[in-house]
């Protein structure tokens, strides 16, 4: 799986590095501004080496050249400068194999290479990290925001703020920053489109904002996007060729991966899993429109018909209370515990229908919920897909809290500045 590469920006003349298991490989557009080393912008190479890092762990130069069908020679022209940039570097020798041969030396990513800054925009409060490029937390800070229908101002400079404080705790400049919105967002311009539960946000150019401020390159993603990013790069969607991502909570959203890629659609558009219509005529959505998923599978649902159950608490009810009072049989926990799993899958099982991703990594509050939840979501959605031969569907607990979206967002900056396709 490789393709000649003459015109290789260092002078090599090597080989176009394809990951295990891709069809082939995509030469990808140079970043608008190059972050590293003029020895290092341009080589889709080098991208394809890195992304096989991420998929396979720490890797030697020989498996390397194993894999993409090359001699040694040409891959150490292309992780040399990786190395010598402290992206990369070599470990200790491994024991030697029983057969003789010299002892591999596994390339991981350098404790010394520049960090990347992620941040997660919800409507109520802003979440930064300094993270390192083999997906560790290094620092981090959480700041409520300003009522989100108020001023802009107040919102704009918390969220500076927060991002500022935790800047200022990286050990070298990050590479960039990457932001995950709990909202629309158009992907081209880097700018908010809405934010339903903080409408000051609209429309703000926030990449924009944040580059000027900090002088450093900014991406903006909407947030069950970054989820996958973080699942790819660093969670369950390691290695994995398609699988798309459900995030529950306040707000209900998904993204999908296919074939190596993460679908955005026109200017971002795509994945607005929430607001795709499973009741016609349905409840009245906070979108404007009836119908929609996010009206029936999430927590101001759940706390709605937990309220009319009559069950205690019902303003703090979430996935974890649900089970618990599930469990002890309170009257109407375990049917209600039954719907909200349907109402989850019902649109899981459209998804599934409409494009067949087989694996599913949930996040948010049904992760919560555990096993148990999980096996009645997974239970409803094979009732609602018909068996059909390699249809296996597979479930996966993610995260419940802001780690893997706070990650997403720093793969963000991984995937558009250091050449890495998805």
């Amino acid at each position: 799986m490789t393709d000649t590469n003459d015109s290789s920006p260092n002078g090599v003349r090597g080989t176009l590095f394809t990951a295990p298991g891709e069809a082939g490989a995509e030469r990808v557009a140079r970043p608008r501004k190059a972050l590293l080393s003029s020895s290092m912008v341009g080589s889709t190479n080098r991208g394809r080496v890195l992304q096989a890092l991420f998929d396979l762990g720490p890797t030697s130069r020989a498996e390397l050249a194993r894999l993409a069908g090359v001699n040694r020679t040409t891959i150490s022209g292309i992780v040399q400068p990786l190395i010598d940039d402290q992206v990369l570097v070599e470990s200790d020798p491994m024991p030697a194999n029983p057969g003789g041969g010299k002892p591999a030396r596994p390339l991981w990513f350098s404790p010394k290479a520049r960090p990347i800054c992620g941040v997660l925009l919800m409507p109520d409060a802003v979440h930064a990290c300094v993270a390192t490029l083999d997906g560790k937390i290094e620092s981090e800070r959480k700041m409520t925001l300003p009522d989100g229908r108020g001023q802009v101002a107040p919102i704009v400079e918390t969220i500076a703020e927060c991002v500022g404080d935790t800047l200022a705790k990286a050990r070298r400049t990050p590479f960039g920053i990457g932001v995950a919105v709990g909202g629309m967002v158009d992907t081209d311009r880097g700018s908010i489109i809405t934010v339903n539960l903080a409408p000051s946000l609209d429309r703000y150019p926030l990449a924009d904002d944040l580059g000027h401020r900090f002088g450093l390159p900014v991406k903006l993603d909407h947030h069950p996007r970054a989820l996958l990013v973080g699942d790819r790069w660093f969670g369950a969607g390691r290695g994995v060729r398609q699988f798309a991502v459900v995030y529950t909570g306040e707000v209900l959203g998904g993204a999908l991966y296919f074939d190596g890629h993460l679908h955005r659609g026109t200017s971002g558009a795509g994945g607005e899993l929430g607001h795709t219509f499973v009741q016609l005529d349905g409840e009245l959505c906070r979108c404007g429109r009836r119908g929609c998923w996010d009206t029936i599978a999430t927590l101001s649902w759940l706390r709605r018909e937990a309220g009319l159950a009559a069950l205690p608490e019902p303003e703090l009810i979430d996935s974890a209370r649900l089970v618990d009072m599930a469990t002890r049989r309170l009257p109407g926990a375990p049917e209600l515990l039954d719907r909200y799993a349907r109402n989850v899958a019902v649109g899981i099982a459209n998804l599934q229908q409409t494009v067949a991703p087989n694996t599913f990594i949930l996040h948010g509050d049904v992760v919560l919920g555990g096993e148990r939840l999980l096996t009645a979501i997974a239970d409803h959605v094979r009732s609602m897909v018909p068996s059909r031969p390699g249809g296996a569907i597979e479930f996966i607990a993610g995260d419940a809290g802001d780690g893997a979206a706070l990650l997403g967002a720093a793969g963000l900056v991984i995937s558009e500045l250091l050449q890495l396709p998805i």
